[in-house]
């Protein structure tokens, strides 16, 4: 079917493919937010962490944003590459090439390169099955996908040409696996993506000249990224923006992939200092069957022996965000929440959703070295927040518990002055 716009093919496409859709509007795809009727978040960071949450409780989710918007969302996006996830996430990234409506021409393409996801960029003939497939790839890949949208193609006619919604099984990071072990995993898992698009069959790569995008040519490519042909055949390709898929016509998959590094192997863990203050909440957590999502802080380290309560940790300032739309229950520092944590904290207050968040407050930066952070509490007197002393056992027991609505729990403790994670033999 003919003569509907780009716009209109691929908000159907979102309705069609995805089970929750998060936006921040902004030129060009304000209209694919309206279209969708996607749930409008205070920031792209927001609407990340909320996608994989929806992702690690078995719900697809895309995230709509202009090209700067994934600035925003940047570590999330790229920390999801080695923590996995399980139901696809994509976002929708509109690339302002021409600053129509933007401060500059950021190409969201680049991204690619940086987190190493996909990256597809449908034609007027491909918009719909591009946000299958890249809900797929990203399913296959245990990674967001990237779809790339210009005013151009969303703006122009399109051909809805419908496929079948096909869900597949990603997966979180194994626990057994160190960190390096982690990396390692998803740099192997980037070097299949190689195949993937090589063998994509929204390639049409017969003869005369190539383009990408809206961009008018007999043969065309939608994932740009990894690079879907060799080197000489994508050395004269006509796209919009950047040069970008010249630029990496020569990118190949990494060689000689090792094993990925295991605890079993290696021969030890890493867990809490000897004296953690922490410890009495983590058991009550562990007792209480909770689990919980982490931050990238001391409380990354409940993912290990003994505890093992958190699922999954995507990055300075995320436990909130993706809390909310999977486990309920967030585990963050003082310093994280401070740090970037804040935005999801009201997003989630004014939208009155169910979350118990869990504030170490210890004042200082446990992971780093112990620098001095800020008392929080002033800035999050808004929550009306319950303030516990970690080893006040009757009034942890009273409050760790799963919340019907926004709760903010900070627990106040003081580190061991020799601050020292253990290494514990696995």
């Amino acid at each position: 079917m003919t003569g509907s716009s780009g716009e209109e093919i691929i908000a159907e496409a979102v309705l069609a493919c995805a089970d929750r859709c998060y936006a921040v509007p902004g030129y060009p795809v304000s209209g694919i937010a309206e279209k969708t009727g996607a749930e409008i978040v205070i920031s792209e960071k927001v609407g990340m962490e909320y996608a994989l949450g929806d992702s690690i409780s078995g719900r697809r989710a895309a995230v709509v944003m202009k090209n700067v918007g994934i600035n925003a969302c940047a570590d999330p996006l790229i920390q999801a590459v080695t923590q996995g996830l399980w139901r696809g996430v994509i976002i929708l990234a509109g690339d302002d090439i021409e600053a129509a409506g933007s401060q500059n021409a950021q190409d969201s393409r680049y991204y690619g390169e940086l987190a190493q996801v996909p990256v597809l960029e449908p034609g007027p003939e491909t918009c719909f099955p591009a946000v299958e497939a890249a809900f797929e790839a990203s399913e296959r890949f245990s990674r967001p996908a990237i779809v790339r949208l210009t005013p151009d193609l969303l703006f122009g006619t399109g051909v809805a040409d419908r496929v079948q919604r096909v869900d597949l099984d990603g997966r979180l990071a194994d626990t057994g696996l160190t960190m390096k072990g982690k990396t390692m995993e998803a740099e192997r898992a980037f070097g299949e993506m190689f195949r993937w698009s090589r063998e994509s069959p929204l390639n049409r790569i017969s003869g005369g000249d190539l383009g990408a995008g809206a961009v008018r040519a007999e043969s065309r490519i939608v994932t740009v990224y990894p690079p879907p042909a060799t080197p000489d055949l994508l050395a004269g390709v006509k796209e919009l923006g950047r040069p970008f898929i010249r630029e990496h016509r020569l990118v190949a998959p990494p060689a000689g992939c090792a094993a990925p590094e295991r605890m079993e192997e290696r021969g030890y863990f890493r867990t809490l200092c000897r004296e953690c203050p922490y410890r009495l909440l983590f058991s009550l957590l562990e007792e209480n069957g909770m689990r919980t999502v982490a931050d990238a802080g001391c409380s990354i380290l409940t993912m290990n022996p003994p505890y093992r309560i958190s699922i999954a940790s995507f990055g300075l300032g995320s436990a909130i965000g993706v809390a909310a739309k999977s486990t309920g229950t967030a585990l963050i520092g003082d310093y994280a929440i401070l740090h970037s944590g804040l935005p999801s904290l009201i997003d989630v207050y004014e939208k009155k959703t169910p979350l118990l968040c869990i504030v170490l407050v210890n004042r200082c930066m446990g992971m780093t070295g112990g620098q001095s952070s800020y008392e929080p509490y002033k800035y999050l007197e808004w929550a009306d927040p319950v303030v516990i002393g970690a080893d006040d056992r009757e009034r942890l027991e009273e409050f760790i518990r799963p919340a019907d609505r926004p709760t903010t729990v900070l627990v106040s403790g003081v580190c061991p002055e020799e601050r020292e994670h253990e290494t514990v033999a696995y």
